[in-house]
């Protein structure tokens, strides 16, 4: 118990960002140890995996609501954003699964780096943000990245790729509804999100379903536990500091799902991938440290 005391007094003691690169890295650890967790259960239906992975985020938000008092159903002009950031999000798990599956995991876990790219474009043609030359530049030099990725062949080989791509796009078109539910409370958005998911994906997950091995069903379990301290630990790091000081750090789930993809899998990428992992981060650096000049220039 002193040893615990000891090391909360020592986290009071950080300043907000370094509280929110903490969290960050964690949220990244568990997005990629969800991922493992998902493509270890080897060949259960995909339907049946999105189910189980937002079931212990269903039940935990659940509880955060009553503890809270909160409604349930959110404020009656966010409903259907609400549903909305659901409906997306659920397409982003199930393309974003599949391309797990069936790539490397550092692969499928780069190529779903391209969310952020994504909502800047979103926010640009839905929420009418401006979009200059250097974001145009750096999101094409991204996808120039994920084409070294995906290595395209024009045939039944691309599908998995092509899906990562689904993937961060569902994603981030989902991250740019959030952008509109700021007034409401990261437990109810979470929610949400869990149980409209969980309500579409459910008949699927029925009429798909297979047996699991008590193995399956425990490390199903534990993706679930992942992916909910993956969503409660980015939303704490962006309450100690804002996306442009420390959202950079999120990346580190590539080395995280490398290591993993490597010890667990014998899997390592291709020279191609690599250098397309490079492209990549590069833009997204350059992103980064455009933003919060930016940023920096518009309050001195």
């Amino acid at each position: 118990m002193q040893t615990m005391n000891k090391s909360k007094l020592k986290f009071t003691r950080l300043n907000n960002r370094t509280k929110g690169i903490l969290f960050i890295l964690v949220s990244a650890l568990s997005f990629a140890l969800m991922s493992a967790c998902i493509k270890i259960v080897g060949p259960l239906p995909i339907f049946q995996k999105v189910f189980f992975r937002n079931l212990i985020s269903l039940f935990i938000a659940t509880a955060l609501v009553l503890k809270h008092k909160s409604s349930f159903v959110g404020k009656p002009e966010n409903r259907k954003y609400l549903i909305l950031r659901a409906v997306l999000g659920t397409a982003g798990i199930i393309f974003n699964f599949y391309a797990i599956e069936k790539l490397v995991l550092s692969d499928a876990t780069m190529l779903n780096k391209l969310s952020p790219l994504f909502v800047i474009l979103f926010s640009y043609l839905f929420l009418k943000e401006h979009i200059n030359r250097n974001q145009i530049v750096a999101i094409t030099i991204a996808f120039l990245g994920a084409l070294l990725i995906l290595k395209p062949s024009f045939n039944s080989d691309m599908i998995p790729g092509i899906s990562g791509i689904l993937g961060a796009l569902s994603a981030g078109a989902g991250y740019t509804c959030l952008r509109i539910l700021k007034t409401e409370p990261y437990y109810r958005t979470v929610f949400a999100f869990s149980a409209v998911s969980c309500a579409i994906v459910l008949p699927f997950a029925i009429y798909f379903y297979l047996p699991m091995t008590s193995f399956q069903f425990l490390t199903l379990m534990l993706a679930g536990v992942f992916a909910t301290i993956t969503q409660f630990s980015l939303t704490l790091a962006y309450s100690f500091a804002p996306a442009r000081e420390i959202s950079i750090f999120d990346y580190s789930n590539i080395i995280f799902s490398a290591i993993i993809s490597y010890f667990l899998f014998y899997e390592l990428p291709d020279i191609l991938s690599v250098i397309g992992y490079f492209v990549i981060f590069g833009a997204s650096l350059y992103m980064f440290l455009y933003q919060k000049n930016n940023t920096s220039s518009k309050t001195s």
